[in-house]
């Protein structure tokens, strides 16, 4: 695409989505496009994420006009890519160094389109880049995306609340099929090394068992489920198994590295586990892998809000020139906190918090224990 005229009147910011797409990224480019016209600036989202600010640089000037509508759009109108010259995640917290002459390239791209601040939204890896970017002093903004819920330093992230949406609508529909049935079900989703979105999907969709990374788990106390639930009255059961759980070993099912953003790329544990269940029980037991439904489709309410919060405020940073700061949500506000604070770790569940509590008090097996483990004893 070739690019458009560059005005001379007013300042400008550009925008840009990279890594894995979700629900929500339309609805920040529409925010960053109509809060910054409001205050006198121009917007340019470059496309393909990072890769668009060199060879060649490509980027579209966003306005309210041609934002119109895309709110409830899912995925992202510029484009994004997980992989290629600017990956700087390895691993879990691992960090690559961005080649200096690519840096070199993007401080030539910001001094020939003159832009004032680069609003970089994404998630620990494409962070972990615009920290880089900050660190060699270009201006530069974060707000943080990911359906896994996993970023240090916020509360959520947009994307998440439309992916835990999605696993409790599967749940919905496996219940009434594994109920005829009589069938153990198990379903894999997505959330890499953390557990956010099988905890909460696995809630909201009523799940009998919930396996996490964060909570080591046996395959016998997962088939002492099935047995209680028998016992009850009720011959199916539900599994949740989040991508990154760890197996009773200690060994993640992966299938292999991912070249592009030097990931291990996680998935398959749900057909390991549906086949060591069919092997210790007579009971049918079938395996859902949900992927990247979870990612598709257009954003919940709640999402909406998020990211049109988040894209409003990453303007104001860059009005407020402070850069190196990522968009966070402190309920109910919206906060700033380092680039570096949100990058420097991920955010796992907490097997002792509120959420693995309440779902312990609903009789959710989490794989660590045969039977209902009380959560609120009593003292004597």
């Amino acid at each position: 695409m070739q690019n458009e005229q560059v005005s001379i009147h007013r300042p400008r910011i550009g925008v840009l989505t990279s890594g894995g797409d979700c629900p929500g990224l339309n609805a920040v480019l529409r925010a960053v496009a109509k809060t910054a016209y409001w205050q006198g600036y121009e917007v340019f989202g470059f496309e393909d994420g990072f890769e668009g600010l060199i060879d060649p640089i490509r980027y579209r000037k966003l306005t309210p006009q041609n934002t119109q509508g895309i709110l409830t759009m899912g995925g992202t109108i510029l484009g994004s890519t997980n992989r290629g010259r600017f990956a700087a995640r390895v691993g879990v917290s691992g960090r690559a160094e961005i080649a200096p002459e690519l840096i070199k390239k993007v401080s030539a791209t910001f001094d020939e389109l003159k832009l004032e601040g680069l609003i970089c939204v994404g998630g620990d890896g494409s962070l972990s880049t615009a920290l880089q970017f900050h660190e060699a002093g270009l201006p530069v903004v974060g707000v943080p995306k990911t359906i896994d819920n996993d970023l240090s330093s916020t509360a959520y992230t947009f994307g998440f609340n439309s992916a835990v949406l999605c696993c409790a609508d599967a749940l919905d529909r496996l219940h009434t099929t594994a109920a005829s049935h009589r069938r153990v079900l198990v379903m894999e989703v997505m959330g890499r090394h953390t557990g956010w979105i099988a905890l909460h999907g696995g809630i909201a969709g009523g799940a009998d068992v919930i396996l996490l990374p964060e909570i080591p788990w046996e395959y016998d106390n997962i088939l002492a489920k099935i047995d209680e639930r028998k016992q009850l009255g009720k011959e199916f059961t539900l599994v949740v198994v989040a991508e990154g759980a760890n197996l009773p070993d200690g060994s993640m099912v992966a299938s292999g590295e991912s070249s592009g953003n030097l990931q291990t790329r996680l998935g398959g544990i749900g057909h390991v586990v549906t086949d060591e269940l069919s092997r210790r029980i007579k009971q049918e037991v079938r395996c859902v892998v949900l992927g990247h439904l979870q990612r598709g489709g257009g954003p919940t309410t709640f999402d909406r809000v998020l990211a049109t919060m988040f894209g409003t405020h990453a303007v104001r940073l860059v009005l407020q020139k402070k850069f190196g700061q990522m968009v966070s949500f402190d309920p109910p506000d919206i906060v700033s906190v380092p680039i570096a604070d949100a990058v420097d770790s991920i955010r796992t569940v907490d097997p002792n918090g509120s959420a693995v509590m309440s779902a312990r008090a609903l009789g959710i097996n989490f794989g660590d224990t045969p039977g209902y483990q009380n959560p609120f004893p009593i003292p004597e």
